[in-house]
């Protein structure tokens, strides 16, 4: 029989004197099988992605009508759609849109503003950690999906109209051709509403911090406001920090999808696995055709799985360690 996670990830470790918590978080992990083959997983998932260019058979709208509805062959490995594009194809240049959102989202909204506001919060505390979380509560109270729809469709046009003003001024088409409106607008309003509870998770272990004999040997010693709090607590809440990454990765993918899916993410022509799953979604599609909404539907779900099973596993190291 297999070990569950829990099992695995908790397995009993030879600790190294004088290893950084982190560094040995990253060690519990690497001993796991099943965190190592979700993280092959994953870096699998992301290069492809950002080699779509320069891997991808085909271009995501190149057609062939005369291959419509086509079934998988040599030169189509997973068929075509009903205007003869290649379907692999098309989903790797998907499996660039989530990578670019997923890593932009991720490094503004669960790791940088988090850590930053919630290490500031906790150890400053009055004015600063009162201001800083009235905003989060704000923001907290506003209802997510609904908020982020509102916001993505009104400021859309504006952004659009000002990104082509500033691609005519200093001669940037690729401004346009790459979909940038479309991916700035997604992981700015996600990293709006994201860094909410990483901050509060941060926040509370630096207020237990500190007040650590190493942060009052700092304080004492001179070491600076900026220098105690990326120095000396940035480590100790790095590993939580973690966690709560990567178990965002699949939530911030799969809203991604919703958005493009409801008509206000990524738009035509760019790619994404909303628009792909929207093409075959319908009912026609559906009863002649279900490659088209399987194709996708698979490749965003061994994603979303492998996410889930190493947030697992990360959550159980760090819990271990805690005890």
């Amino acid at each position: 029989m297999t070990q569950p996670i829990a099992a695995i990830a908790a397995e009993p470790t030879f600790d190294v004197h004088g290893e950084s918590l982190t560094r040995r978080t990253i060690r519990r992990v690497l001993r796991s099988r099943v965190a190592v083959a979700c993280l092959i997983v994953i870096t699998l998932f992301y290069t492809v992605g950002i080699l779509a260019p320069y891997v991808a058979p085909y271009g995501y709208s190149e057609q062939n009508l005369d291959l419509s509805f086509d079934g998988p062959s040599l030169e189509h490995p997973l068929g075509t759609d009903r205007n003869g594009r290649d379907m692999l194809s098309r989903v790797i240049y998907a499996t660039r849109t989530t990578a670019i959102v997923t890593i932009a989202t991720v490094a503004t909204g669960f790791i940088v503003l988090p850590v930053t506001l919630g290490l500031l919060a906790g150890y400053r505390g009055g004015t600063v950690d009162w201001v800083i979380n009235r905003v989060g509560e704000i923001l907290a109270s506003m209802p997510g999906l609904p908020m982020l729809i509102l916001i993505t469709a009104t400021i859309r046009p504006r952004f659009n109209d000002g990104v082509e003003k500033v691609q005519d001024w200093v001669g940037w088409d690729f401004l346009t051709e790459s979909a940038f409106s479309d991916y700035f607008i997604i992981f700015l309003v996600l990293s709006l509403f994201g860094w909410v509870g990483g901050m509060r998770l941060v926040r509370t272990q630096v207020l237990g911090l500190r007040t650590s004999e190493f942060v009052l040997a700092a304080r004492a010693s001179g070491a600076s406001t900026w220098r105690i709090l990326f120095q000396h607590l940035l480590p100790n809440v790095l590993p939580l920090v973690i966690v709560g990454a990567s178990a965002s990765l699949g939530g911030i993918a799969l809203t991604e999808i919703g958005l493009t899916f409801l008509g206000v993410g990524i738009q035509p022509p760019h790619a994404s696995f909303g628009a792909l799953i929207t093409d075959g979604a319908s009912r026609v599609a559906l009863d002649n055709h279900p490659q088209l909404l399987i194709v996708p539907a698979v490749a965003v779900a061994s994603l979303i799985f492998a996410f889930n099973l190493l947030g697992d596993v990360l959550n159980t190291v760090v819990t271990s360690r805690s005890r």
